[in-house]
């Protein structure tokens, strides 16, 4: 498919128009999902009376399938619907789910319904980003980097508002708002589709034969299977952030600011998203930098070291849990605030990276499918983070963050076992985009 034709191209960082229309229509999709995301736990605990080790594997359930649900949406919107008409029918759904929410006998289906829609919506939306640029164009190996920093935009806020409006004015309104964004991610979108690469007409995709998968093709795949196969474990612990870490902010932080003011403790599920629109611009100037110099870091090594960083940063959570026990005090707020920043620029090493690589990796005819992929390791790595949660009340909360550091660690050495391995499989590829640019 040819890239679509732009008369401007200086939106974000010097990338075409299209690439804003799919930051903000992403952007808030992200402000809906973390939204309710920062009020589920607490929902399931306070509202619902449903006891911790459920509610964490409802909770689990629920992310596993957000990512599940996008292997068929990607297939759906390759094969048959078209990737504009699969965002339009899945932003949509999910925006009913959302609304659902406000009604407590509608819980369950509510949670069907949004992970039905994130289904046909998520790959749909990141895979038109490769149709932007032309064959060889530098500035693509950016633009997933740019595109995460709209999806973390939509994080940021979406605690401040939902959060507040739930903690404040009952759950209810805070899931009602997490709606409104989804609408508004939806009229951004058909606004701005004449930005859009243009689609192939899948008539014309049906009578076309498709390109078979060469053994290439299924080398690439192969590879990024094993990728996806990491990132389950890594996502077992990076993933208990709106799980365990919510519980932990609400029971073991001293959240007092003032004699009369505390932090609220949806607010913490900001700090993700803030660290990653802030620290982005300066680790992609780092990168270029020394990609100028000549040093180009293996992905999967970049990806290694993200996993490490997480890991390391529950250990140091570990630390003042058990300290902080041991004495019978609550953690001050101002440490799970540095565990956020030192998780967070872990995981810039490590999410943005593989997608990237997903994205540029994915054999011609199958991108929607490939990124599907990605996203499906985020099934089977939420069940386990679910999984690895129900261990929150047995365990002193120190041992379950040292626990949760091994994990991340343990997919920190197979990433750069795989790295060490496969290493002729990344620079084959990485002479192929070097003769692209070449050209």
């Amino acid at each position: 498919m040819a890239p679509v034709e732009q008369p401007c191209e200086r939106n974000w960082f010097g990338h075409p128009p299209g690439l804003t229309i799919l930051f903000l229509t992403e952007m808030w999709e992200m402000f809906s999902f973390f939204g309710m995301r920062a009020l589920l736990v607490y929902y399931m605990t306070k509202r619902l009376d449903i006891h911790q080790e459920s509610a964490s594997l409802i909770y689990g359930a629920y992310a596993a399938f957000v990512y599940f649900t996008p292997v068929f949406g990607g297939i759906v919107a390759d094969r048959w619907l078209g990737k504009r008409k699969a965002v339009l029918i899945g932003g949509a759904t999910m925006a009913l789910g959302h609304f659902m929410m406000a009604s407590e006998p509608l819980f369950y289906p509510a949670l069907a319904t949004i992970a039905l829609g994130n289904g046909l919506f998520l790959p749909s939306l990141a895979s038109q980003i490769e149709g932007l640029y032309r064959e060889g164009d530098p500035r693509s190996k950016s633009a997933y980097n740019v595109y995460y920093v709209g999806v973390n935009i939509g994080a940021f806020i979406a605690p401040l508002i939902c959060g507040s409006l739930g903690e404040a004015y009952g759950w209810h309104w805070g899931f009602a708002a997490a709606g409104i964004g989804m609408l508004a991610s939806l009229v951004i979108y058909v606004s701005g589709s004449r930005y859009l690469p243009p689609e192939t007409m899948r008539t014309d995709a049906v009578q076309a034969p498709r390109v078979p998968l060469d053994h290439a093709a299924l080398r690439r795949l192969a590879f990024l299977i094993g990728i996806a196969a990491i990132v389950v474990v890594f996502r077992g612990a990076y993933e208990q952030v709106g799980n365990t870490i919510a519980l932990w902010a609400d029971e073991g932080v001293d959240r007092h600011v003032t004699a009369g003011w505390s932090i609220p403790m949806t607010w913490f599920q900001s700090l993700d998203s803030l660290v990653v629109f802030t620290a982005t611009p300066l680790l992609l100037a780092r990168w270029s930098r020394l990609a100028k110099r000549g040093i180009e870091t293996p992905w999967l090594h970049k990806m290694a070291f993200g996993a490490a960083t997480v890991g390391a940063s529950y250990l140091l959570l570990g630390a003042v849990a058990a300290w902080s026990q041991a004495h019978g005090v609550r953690a001050h707020w101002a440490w799970l605030t540095a565990w956020f920043v030192l998780m967070t620029l872990g995981e810039l090493y490590i999410l943005p990276v593989g997608l990237g690589l997903f994205g540029r990796m994915a054999p011609e005819g199958f991108r929607a499918t490939s990124i599907a992929i990605w996203f499906f390791a985020g099934f089977f790595g939420n069940l386990l983070a679910g999984a690895l949660g129900t261990l929150w009340s047995p365990l002193p909360h120190g041992w379950f963050f040292v626990v949760i550091g091994g994990v991340a660690g343990l997919a920190a050495t197979l990433l750069f076992a795989l790295g060490m391995r496969m290493g002729q499989v990344e620079k084959r590829e990485n002479a192929g985009l070097a003769a692209m640019l070449s050209r």
